[in-house]
């Protein structure tokens, strides 16, 4: 099952995707897809697409938003895949890296991303993005993460490497400029997903791969990364973790091809979707 938001920004209708592919209207369920409706589970909604009690949707999806309304808050994890990690010349982290995002960094996924004024070293990021549907507080075992997720989405945890890396103090200021996080199409159960710890993800810029890995290659899996947050944050339905990037970032490259103005980057995870955004100017 898929849900996800479409219609122009700030004016989004909440659509769902069942075994049939097609979408259909989930109003009838909740006025918007957001950490109260997540709470309650997927049950309501597979009871109303078995009982055909949602209706298609009329017309052609004519943008994706992104698929929650208000997300609660990004915890973004940081050096999580080896090879990401010896392409940047970084320690081994014995720990998971965590830094956050503000909620309002967040677009639909093939919005324009804004290239900050002054910016020399915008970079790329193909993540997994965890939706928590559940509060995990002080979880006793990893094994318990598993239930606490709603689902799983695309992030392009877009980054400055110059303000994040060369200009002092931590990595907030090159994480969090407008616009960097695109987010979506659409949040997957697990249930139609399958292993979220074996996805390929994939980015192109301006039609050349640059990433090409695999969710298997994490430091820290998923399940250990949301017991781990649980023991120093609370984690609420409605929040976003994104778990890391696979190499091939412009960081990580040796002629570092950082984003331009009118660059095209497009973003791909098994099972979960596609982006696409054209790269403008603040």
């Amino acid at each position: 099952m898929r849900i996800a938001r479409h219609g122009e920004t700030g004016h989004e209708t909440p659509i769902v995707a069942g075994a049939d592919g097609l979408w259909r209207d989930l109003r009838p369920l909740t006025p918007d897809i957001d950490g109260a409706f997540l709470a309650e589970g997927w049950k309501p909604v597979r009871a109303a697409l078995e009982a055909d009690a949602l209706p298609e949707v009329s017309g052609p999806i004519s943008r994706f938003g992104p698929p929650l309304a208000s997300v609660g808050k990004i915890i973004c994890i940081g050096l999580n895949y080896i090879d990401h990690i010896r392409e940047t010349n970084a320690e081994t982290p014995t720990e998971p890296v965590v830094f956050l995002k503000t909620p309002d960094t967040v677009v639909g996924p093939n919005d324009e991303v804004l290239i900050p004024r002054k910016s020399v070293k915008t970079d790329w990021e193909v993540e997994l993005a965890v939706v928590i549907g559940s509060t995990a507080r002080y979880l006793s075992d990893p094994a318990d993460a598993r239930a606490c997720i709603a689902g799983y989405a695309i992030s392009n945890d877009v980054s400055e490497r110059e303000f994040q890396i060369e200009r002092g103090g931590q990595w907030d200021k090159g994480k969090n400029c407008e616009t960097f996080n695109p987010f979506g199409p659409w949040i997957v159960d697990e249930e139609e997903l399958g292993d979220p710890q074996n996805l390929g993800m994939r980015l192109w810029v301006n039609g050349v791969q640059r990433q090409d890995g695999s969710s298997a290659n994490m430091l820290f899996g998923i399940s250990h990364l949301v017991w781990y947050l649980s023991q120093f944050l609370v984690l609420r339905p409605g929040d976003v973790v994104n778990t890391g990037t696979p190499h091939g970032v412009a960081l990580g490259l040796p002629d570092h091809p950082y984003l331009r103005r009118g660059d095209v980057v497009e973003v791909e995870i098994d099972g979960l979707g596609r982006q696409r955004q054209v790269f403008g100017a603040a």
